[in-house]
């Protein structure tokens, strides 16, 4: 027997499915001389501080930094019952080797190897590295398993990356808890990210505008600008000076120009789109992906790279039909396909780019959920434009003298339209199409020619003001994580800026439900927003646990450790090294006692999720951001009953699920009366019953 183990029970059917595994067991598949097991996500993970001294449990300075010697991984609670069949699976007699089908990633590759040592398993161990969950692949991967050790590197990066982020997220955030005596989550990736934000928000805050004016030219069929000019009065003398005077073409330059049509999506770019495009989050974006990619409709989605590898060029024209003819925003446009256009060994690294697959020729598009269907939508016009050919157009730029000063404009006509043929139809599609990214298409020129005079039928004067730096959305702060630092990293760096394309959206929620960043919608676009506490937190943070060129300088070193060029240990040393310094040399900022908001009272422990809820103006708050659980002051129920939830009849609620109250107004008698309030939590709703006392004779 040989077994099989995958991420999740969806994809170990699908691998059940080609193999012929078939027979449904406890926790796995079995049949052809195969076991097909699955994971269920982490597992195992590195234990909490307390493991590794009971004191730890308790925050304290004195106790800082944590440094872990011999690190323990273990496993949840709620997992164990599929570890054990795991660990039963693996050291079975009849199991000969076993196959790591996680993933093909950094994070697969320690979700398996994990378990695996975890079990204490000694068996051979293989490799399934596919970039789709079709059965064709599928069937390719398997006849292509790779040794396991191969990945040796992978699975040291992995756990680098883990301990790492355990130890700052640790030490930093209890030291800066302590210091300053309130919870504040800081990260490796998290913090800096929220440093450019902040910056950002200061930028937008400090920028005053600047005004500027510009004289308008009116001549025959065009018009022409001149420069900016900082004087008003200035202006409007070069405006009377040319009004109803002649201009004088002093230039004209027409070019042939050309358009590339953009490369294939990597997961960033991808979310970026989906995000500009169709109002998605990082996080929405990359579970749709994900779902596609376990229906056997898109390739693996954790990818960053935008090429695909030269053994695809051969199937590319059948591929790029099946999707064309799938797409209803493409009728009657012809289509071609360039492979050549996408086609690049060497910038492809563990997965090509993010593409359909053939499955979209028989599959029902309609019965997709809706977000699914846009982001395969996006995915498949990105192919068929990336293939498409180039938008070409001719330019003609002129230069215009009247009164002393010079004024120009420019004109365009189109030749071929191209790819953006493709994208025009897309965008017409969709219900609210956000503006064109600056390709406003000019309008053509008349024939013209140098020495050329004409009469200025017009003049004026228009007003503007320099702008200041826009606030951040997921779009753009997206592509600001992945190029952060990337001036000061060596040249061949292959992963550099804020986390990684797999990473980025779990960063962005971490941020959001801790309470450091609000999502606001404003027009059409949802901005990004620090809280004050996010504001006080980079204020008081350290230039190394902000600045995006630690972070970005680790993702290399990772990327070495991956290689094999870079001992983990050397890795891991330098981490300690700067937390040591840390704790020893950090200093409270003075005159910061006002900079956070105050902690709120806690005034017992959340039904649902086991976090703090706590007293807020308007009611009674879990305060874990990604929990709902709440008791309104205003509720219906309490107000029927002319009662408003008070800080102790909460407490007991959370407490016991009951409390006594006293004075509660019966709308039928209009007397009052006492009775025990029941909590029933239903996962959604926070509801009440009433329990009364059994009174003498049996009555209530």
């Amino acid at each position: 027997m040989r077994l099989v183990i995958a991420e999740k029970p969806s994809v170990a059917q699908s691998l059940s499915a080609v193999l012929g595994a078939t027979t449904r067991k406890d926790g796995y598949l079995e049949g052809n001389g195969w076991r097909v097991s699955w994971c269920v996500g982490h597992l195992a993970g590195l234990a909490d501080a307390d493991t590794y001294n009971p004191d730890y449990a308790k925050w304290r300075y004195d106790d800082l930094p944590i440094l872990p010697e011999h690190w323990q991984m273990v496993v949840g609670a709620d997992k164990k019952k599929q570890f054990d069949i795991l660990k039963r699976l693996m050291n079975a007699p009849d199991v000969t080797e076993v196959v790591n089908a996680c993933d093909a990633g950094r994070e697969g590759e320690l979700i398996f190897r994990s378990v695996y040592d975890l079990a204490g398993c000694q068996k051979p161990m293989k490799r399934l590295w596919i970039s789709s969950m079709e059965d064709s692949a599928i069937r390719e991967g398997f006849a292509n398993l790779r040794p396991g050790a191969d990945y040796d590197g992978l699975h040291q990066a992995a756990l680098c990356r883990a301990k790492a982020d355990w130890l700052v997220g640790i030490n930093a955030t209890r030291l800066f808890s302590v210091l300053y005596h309130r919870t504040l989550n800081i990260g490796r990736v998290m913090s800096p990210t929220l440093a450019l934000i902040v910056q950002r928000e200061a930028e937008i805050d400090a920028f005053k505008p600047v005004p500027f004016y510009t004289v308008q030219l009116e001549l025959p069929d065009f018009s022409v600008s001149g420069e900016r000019m900082k004087e008003k009065a200035a202006a409007e003398q070069l405006k009377s000076a040319c009004q109803g005077g002649t201009a004088t073409i002093k230039q004209v330059e027409r070019k042939d120009k050309s358009e590339k049509p953009p490369a294939l999506y990597d997961l960033t770019t991808l979310q970026r789109d989906a995000n500009r495009l169709l109002g998605f989050t990082a996080q929405q974006t990359l579970d749709y992906l994900q779902n596609l990619y376990e229906k056997k409709l898109c390739t693996y989605p954790r990818t960053d790279s935008r090429y695909l590898t030269s053994d695809m060029t051969e199937s590319l024209p059948v591929l790029v039909n099946l999707v064309a003819n799938a797409m209803p925003f493409r009728k009657g446009i012809a289509i071609s396909c360039d492979a050549a256009a996408v086609i690049n060994d060497k910038k492809v690294t563990d997965h090509h780019a993010v593409i359909p697959t053939r499955n979209i020729r028989d599959a029902d598009l309609s019965a997709l959920p809706a977000g699914e269907r846009a982001v395969l939508e996006l995915v498949a016009l990105r192919l068929l434009c990336a293939v498409a050919p180039p938008h070409t157009y001719a330019e003609t730029s002129i230069a215009v003298e009247c009164a002393g000063a010079e004024f120009t404009a420019k004109g365009r006509i189109v030749k071929q339209p191209g790819w953006r043929t493709l994208d025009a139809a897309y965008r017409a599609s969709l219900k609210s199409a956000p503006e064109q990214d600056n390709t406003s298409e000019d309008k053509a020129l008349p024939e013209l020619v140098e020495g050329q005079e004409l009469p200025v039928t017009g003049a004026a004067v228009k007003e503007g003001k320099t702008s200041p730096p826009k606030h951040f959305t997921e779009d753009t702060l997206l592509s600001a994580m992945e190029t952060a630092g990337k001036d000061d990293m060596p040249e061949d760096a292959e992963r550099k800026g804020l986390g990684t394309p797999a990473t980025r959206a779990g960063i962005l929620e971490k941020l959001v439900s801790t309470g450091f960043l609000e999502r606001k919608k404003s027009k059409k676009t949802v901005q990004l927003m620090p809280s004050k506490d996010a504001v006080s937190l980079i204020t008081v943070l350290p230039e190394q646990l902000q600045s995006p060129l630690l972070t970005a300088e680790w993702e290399y070193r990772l990327d070495e450790i991956e290689r094999g060029e870079l001992a983990p240990e050397d890795f891991m040393e330098g981490i300690a090294a700067m937390l040591k310094e840390l704790v020893e040399t950090y200093q409270v900022i003075k005159g910061t006692e006002y900079l956070f908001s105050p902690p709120r009272e806690v005034v017992g422990k959340c039904p649902r999720c086991g976090g703090e809820v706590a007293e807020m103006q308007k009611g009674f708050f879990c305060q874990d951001k990604s929990c709902n659980f709440a008791i309104w002051k205003n509720n219906k129920w309490w107000a029927m009953k002319k009662k408003q939830p008070t800080k102790a009849i909460v407490a007991a609620l959370l407490k016991s699920g009951r409390a006594r109250v006293t004075g509660l107004y019966s709308e039928k008698s209009g007397k009052t009366y006492d009775a025990t309030v029941v909590l029933e939590d239903t996962g959604q709703y926070a509801n009440f019953k009433l329990e009364f006392d059994r009174q003498k004779g049996g009555g209530k």
